[in-house]
């Protein structure tokens, strides 16, 4: 496969790196979500994992899933919330607490649930990568709706591999949803009852799996198969800020932590690169700025 080489002329300021673990080649690192005492819970995609890393270095299985596991979003202290297929198949959503797992429900209508961000105070939304469409999960009835499908967070081509809607954080009265297949990045004004308005295209020609923002807006995005970690400011305007000499080969998911920027990677599993598929490897980026809050209203 031979990727648009859209990247070539984007400048390049590259953040001090260090890898803070590995785990085997062929582990497919999807997301991440980070507590306030600093302990990374990731998802461990092909094999039903939510691997917990403490600021000591310690590796552990958190939780164990049948089936596969994407997106992780923290709703409650000792309490996430996951998503994935489970063991026939099937999306489904579920509360890890203390590492039991309580499956919550199934969405037979949807197809390839992925990033999970919230809304407000107890719902929370939930990219389809196939269906092209973002569900919302209501925390305190337990119950899920078809929030958003359209055009634009679909894939133009079916029969691609590549997710559409992918990662999507909210900043504000703007949704922003990346879509990896189209090269798009989305902008959804969010009215005040937080209703999808009309999706925008912001950002053409650009690969962006999940995605977080610093606090003045800036946009840091893993770019997956293109083996770097960028910087979109406000205007628009793109920075690469890590390759894959960083250590962020196949990168898939990021997250603030202070002012440092955790990234998750599979080494290259979706398209490896010349030398073979790398270890998983969790890389901290000093990013020098810290992570915007998320805007929860109640």
């Amino acid at each position: 496969m031979t990727l648009p080489p859209i990247y070539t002329h984007t400048p390049t300021d590259l953040l001090p790196a260090q890898s803070v673990t590995t785990f085997p080649v062929n582990t497919f690192l999807e997301n991440l979500a980070i507590a306030p005492s600093g302990d990374i819970y990731i998802t461990n995609h092909e094999i039903g994992e939510v691997v917990k890393l403490t600021p000591d270095g310690s590796l552990t299985v958190y939780a164990q899933l049948s089936g596969k596991v994407s997106g992780i979003a923290w709703v409650a202290p000792n309490q996430l919330l996951v998503n994935g297929w489970n063991g026939e198949g099937v999306p489904f959503v579920a509360i890890v607490s203390n590492g039991e797992v309580e499956f919550l429900l199934t969405l037979p209508d949807a197809i390839f649930l992925n990033g999970i961000t919230p809304l407000s105070a107890h719902r929370y939304l939930m990219a389809d990568s196939y269906r092209g469409a973002i569900w919302a999960f209501d925390l305190a009835t337990k119950t899920v709706e078809l929030w958003l499908e359209h055009p634009l967070l679909a894939r133009s081509d079916e029969t691609s591999a590549f997710p559409a809607a992918n990662g999507l954080k909210r900043l504000g009265q703007t949704l922003y949803v990346s879509n990896t297949q189209q090269m798009l990045l989305l902008q959804i004004p969010l009215d005040e009852a937080l209703s999808p308005q009309e999706p925008e295209i912001f950002i053409q020609g650009t690969n962006l799996d999940d995605f977080a923002f610093d606090d003045h807006g800036n946009l840091y995005g893993a770019t997956h198969v293109y083996n770097s970690v960028i910087r979109i400011d406000r205007d628009g305007h793109t920075t690469i800020v890590a390759q894959a000499e960083q250590g962020v080969t196949g990168c898939t998911a990021v997250a603030f932590y202070g002012t440092d920027l955790y990234v998750v990677n599979n080494g290259g599993m979706f398209l490896p690169p010349a030398t073979g598929v790398e270890p998983a490897q969790v890389v901290r980026l000093a990013a020098g700025v810290s992570g915007a809050p998320l805007l929860i209203e109640h």
